[in-house]
């Protein structure tokens, strides 16, 4: 089948690589190409199928064009130790000029018209250079976070500084609420103060008021009272005088 695998150009020819993180799907790309004049009909297949999902995984290639086979790599713990043994193989074959069903055309090709092609996956780490290059990154943001934490215990005000605009915006507009909040309050208090001596003085002024009008008409009672007493003791006085006079005349 070798002989004939020139109807398919497949791009990388040997190696699919992946490049962590492995966290996420990681797609890597087969270009497949048709150098022919006859169309060709294709296959993707692999040890693994649980693994990845390949786009498109089966197609025909118009003679002469090209196109792109997406193989996505779903997410998994990556064991350093372990190494892949993950494999992929291309097939095709000459597409018949009365193609109508491609599964049928798969099912009835002989297997001296298969042609295929077969790549190994590689799990590919940072290289050491990358790897330094990383440790010395983290070692200058440690270093950085490990400072910044120093100044913010020895200098607390300066925590501030490290709030984005934001939020500094709505401290500062919540601080102003509550100083006018405050400063209503003690107002409200103010005011409250005064209306409750007003309210005192009126008592005062009511009550002082309403002592003098008593006196004065417990005086005016008494005058009326001494003045009604003298009446009644002239009357008395006239009444004796003219008791006497009358006696004295019979």
């Amino acid at each position: 089948s070798r002989a004939l695998s020139f109807a398919l150009t497949v791009q990388p020819e040997f190696l699919l690589s992946f490049f962590c993180p492995f966290t996420d799907v990681i797609t890597a790309t087969l270009k497949l190409t048709n150098p022919t004049e006859r169309n060709v009909c294709f296959k993707v297949k692999t040890t693994a199928p649980r693994r990845y999902c390949v786009r498109p995984n089966s197609g025909v290639i118009d003679a002469g064009t090209s196109i792109n086979v997406s193989v996505m790599l779903q997410p998994f713990d990556y064991d350093p130790n372990e190494k892949s043994k993950h494999k992929f193989m291309v097939q095709s074959m000459l597409a018949p000029y009365d193609m109508t069903d491609m599964e049928g055309v798969w099912k009835e090709a002989k297997p001296e018209e298969l042609m295929d092609s077969k790549l190994r996956c590689t799990f590919e780490m940072p290289v050491e250079n990358d790897k330094t290059h990383e440790s010395e990154s983290n070692k200058i943001v440690s270093s950085s976070t490990s400072s910044v934490k120093t100044e913010h215990s020895a200098l607390p005000k300066s925590a501030s500084a490290s709030l984005d605009d934001g939020e500094v915006k709505k401290i500062m507009e919540e601080c102003k609420r509550l100083q006018m909040e405050v400063q209503r309050l003690r107002e409200e208090n103010k005011q409250i103060r005064e209306d409750d001596g007003l309210r005192k003085r009126k008592v005062t002024s009511l009550a002082a008021s309403h002592s003098s009008s008593s006196s004065a008409m417990a005086t005016s009672a008494m005058r009326d009272e001494g003045l009604s007493t003298r009446v009644l003791a002239l009357c008395v006085l006239f009444f004796v005088i003219g008791v006497i006079i009358g006696k004295l005349a019979l």
